[in-house]
């Protein structure tokens, strides 16, 4: 099976900024596009940032030129740098793992699917 860890977020004034790291576990070959979103109850779940395998790399509007996504495929983690933050960045942040090629030694096949973490709370608050 595969699992993606989540680590850092918590509480942080406006202006501040904070890390997360999401790390793939797993017999995995390859990890698509590697993303974050963020959720706010009652609302949608939004695309914060994505990096594809070959560095590619998508912002929501929201937080371009605050926010800086990155990965190591070595370590099939991806990382986003939260910088300036604001009172509306205040949210759940969920990492996201798309087409994710993984060996299941239980069936003895190789499989593709999508991978979601527990999400992390992100807090800007005074």
């Amino acid at each position: 099976q595969v699992q993606l860890v989540e680590s850092g977020g918590g509480l942080v004034q406006p202006g501040g900024s904070l890390s997360l790291s999401c790390a793939a576990s797993g017999s995995i070959f390859s990890i698509g596009v590697m993303g974050w979103y963020r959720q706010i109850p009652g609302t949608q779940r939004e695309l914060v940032a994505s990096v594809a395998g070959d560095g590619t790399t998508t912002y929501g509007d929201s937080v371009k030129g605050r926010f800086t996504i990155y990965r190591d495929n070595a370590k099939n983690t991806v990382y986003l740098q939260m910088n300036s933050l604001k009172l509306e960045d205040t949210a759940v942040y969920y990492c996201n793992a798309n087409r994710v090629q993984w060996r299941d030694y239980l069936y003895f096949t190789n499989r593709v699917r999508d991978y979601w973490g527990q999400g992390t709370q992100v807090t800007v608050s005074s």
